[in-house]
């Protein structure tokens, strides 16, 4: 099955086609692995609301989805699941661990992303 474009039809096939986890038994932990997007959010949210970055959290959601998926896979799902107000937030955080896909994707113009400036000088701190 191609997967030109994701939607929230296809999206859990597709994650389900690149999903590796040795460690999983049920397809309660897929999904578990599968909303970690929810939980940016809400982290990415509650910066933009209060200014409190719990930048570490994000971090460790951010390579758990890249191990489990792909970085490309993971980039796909992520900039589809997580609203475009997000994404210089996301794409700050994919470069920082070197996760950031190197091909086009057709969820979002990486390219024209900018980085955030306060989170590159939060990270640089770990």
């Amino acid at each position: 099955m191609r997967f030109d474009e994701l939607d929230d039809l296809n999206i859990a096939l597709f994650a389900a086609k690149f999903y590796e986890n040795p460690e999983v038994s049920s397809i309660d932990e897929f999904h578990e692995d599968l909303n970690r997007t929810k939980y940016i959010k809400r982290l990415f949210r509650k910066y933009k609301q209060t200014g409190v970055l719990r930048e570490r959290l994000v971090l460790n959601h951010l390579i758990i989805m890249c191990n489990v998926f792909g970085i490309m896979p993971a980039n796909r799902i992520l900039f589809y699941r997580i609203e475009e107000e997000f994404h210089s937030l996301l794409k700050t955080f994919l470069v920082s661990l070197d996760s950031l896909t190197n091909e086009k994707i057709p969820e979002a113009d990486l390219v024209s992303i900018p980085l955030d400036t306060t989170v590159i000088a939060v990270l640089r701190r770990i």
